[in-house]
């Protein structure tokens, strides 16, 4: 299946919602307030390498509060984070491949991500200059001598990136978000005199890298393209055979406030969110509690992780909990083939499984790596081959969808912009769920069945119950609205 269709297999006889008058009658007597509502469980499962997607509509009973095993307790009342959305990285590789397929094909891509049947993305991240899922390195100036950066050229970007970035925009119907990353500043602003195998930035480029990073910025929006978020560098504690630059957290902090922020305001563009780290979760708390202080605390708008150092989900946590008022924002998890096999169900649980801690311990926003890879996984200059959701064989024009394509659509494409996530008991630990309300009032309940087993559930919120199983490794989102008013409205 290539596009989010959902099939209906709900016999006849059960299609029925609603409540009986006797039972809600006896709530009445028992003084609980009931609200009718409705109730749709939409499945993706994975059957013999093919995918199948479910929706069942559920029945809504009233309750008369004598259930007490197999229950997801919801509190639409109790709210925590805003969710802001969902995205992808439109990387030089992506759109090379994205140029060598059909026009309808990239159309059809690109329609399945950011248009309102799709994923229902929002926002797009891609590098500043090159990154490893580049065809090789460049620099917008290369020149050491131009000062003024008269050479200044988004060649690359013109060709491969932001083409791209403006049909998502069409077919998502309103502007997209973008978040630059750079990986690495021009070679002959580093010690090492190289875009690859780490290096740091020369003291006395400081300045200079700052305000090359502004008029990428400017570049961008000259261009008619919304640069909404900006990270300092991506992987800063790594030294990659790819593009890398290295920075401690005091360096990263010193950087953003004496040079990059200084910049970014007397180019007027001081609305731009600066998110910090763009690394593993593990040290997430330390550049924050490093990077966080009286002068600096303004100027930063939150902090991006990626997923390749394991769980790490109490350390998102802790960022949420010190510093409330900062974003989070997931930039970067993939299936790396050197690390991981190419198990389509194993590979989509990671995600569902990462997204799901992640969300639970403050998550705002989510982006995905490349949108779309060839059939090796690239292209990559270094051959760091990955999975995406999307995979395309140039030549003989075939697009595989993944799983995890249609996983974490079970998240986008139900979770809106400006939800919020909702407290929410579960009875057991072999479901992994997370629980939102969206503006409209709808909640969209978001299950991991990763056992070989189905297992029973039954939603309790405001009187009702909705009782459902769910699927052997199985992905599952249970979308339930009032019947008049909105729930959590």
């Amino acid at each position: 299946m290539k596009e989010i269709q959902w099939r209906d297999s709900t016999p006849e006889s059960v299609r029925q919602t609603g409540t009986p008058s006797a039972a809600k009658e006896n709530l009445r007597l028992h003084g609980v307030e009931y609200t009718p509502m409705t109730a749709n469980k939409h499945t993706t499962l994975f059957d013999g390498g093919v995918v199948k997607q479910v929706t069942t509509p559920l029945q809504v009973v009233a309750d008369d509060d004598t259930q007490e095993v197999q229950l997801l307790n919801l509190y639409p009342d109790i709210r925590y984070q805003t969710i802001d959305g969902f995205g992808g990285a439109i990387t030089e590789a992506a759109g090379s491949v994205l140029r060598q397929m059909p026009e309808e094909t990239a159309e059809k891509i690109l329609r399945g991500y950011f248009g309102p049947e799709g994923l229902r993305y929002s926002f797009v991240r891609t590098h500043l200059d090159s990154c490893d899922f580049s065809l090789g390195n460049y620099s917008a100036v290369t020149d050491p001598q131009d000062k003024e950066f008269k050479t200044f050229s988004l060649a690359r970007d013109e060709k491969y990136i932001l083409p791209y970035i403006r049909l998502a925009e069409q077919y998502a119907g309103h502007k997209i978000g973008v978040m630059l990353t750079p990986w690495s500043p021009p070679a002959f602003m580093k010690t090492n005199n190289d875009r690859n195998h780490g290096g740091k930035l020369l003291p006395e480029y400081a300045d200079a890298w700052a305000n090359y990073i502004c008029r990428y910025i400017r570049e961008y929006e000259n261009r008619g393209i919304t640069v909404e978020f900006l990270t300092v560098q991506n992987e800063p504690h790594a030294t990659q055979t790819w593009d890398s630059c290295r920075y401690t957290h005091e360096e990263e902090r010193e950087f953003l406030e004496k040079h990059l922020y200084p910049a970014l305001q007397k180019a007027g563009l001081e609305k731009i969110k600066i998110n910090l780290w763009d690394h593993n979760k593990e040290r997430l708390f330390e550049c924050a509690s490093t990077c966080v202080t009286a002068s600096t605390n303004a100027m930063i708008d939150g902090f991006a992780f990626h997923w390749y150092s394991g769980d790490h989900f109490d350390a998102v946590r802790l960022v949420r909990e010190q510093y409330p008022d900062k974003r989070l924002i997931f930039t970067e998890g993939c299936i790396e083939y050197s690390f991981r096999d190419k198990d389509q169900l194993k590979n989509a649980q990671i995600y569902a499984h990462d997204m799901i801690g992640n969300f639970n311990a403050g998550m705002n926003l989510f982006f995905d790596w490349n949108i779309v890879l060839d059939e090796k996984g690239g292209p990559n200059h270094v051959s760091n081959l990955c999975d995406a959701p999307i995979m395309c064989n140039p030549n003989t024009k075939e697009v595989e969808y993944k799983l995890s394509y249609y996983y974490i659509a079970q998240f986008s494409h139900y979770v809106l912009p400006g939800a919020k996530r909702i407290a929410a008991t579960c009875y057991t630990d072999k479901l992994e769920t997370v629980s939102f309300v969206n503006p409209d009032g709808t909640l969209a309940v978001v299950l991991l069945n990763r056992t070989e087993q189905c297992m029973p559930v039954t939603l309790r919120i405001r009187g009702s119950l909705i009782a459902c199983e769910i699927e052997a490794s199985s992905m599952t989102t249970i979308v339930c609205a009032d019947k008049g008013t909105a729930i959590g409205g």
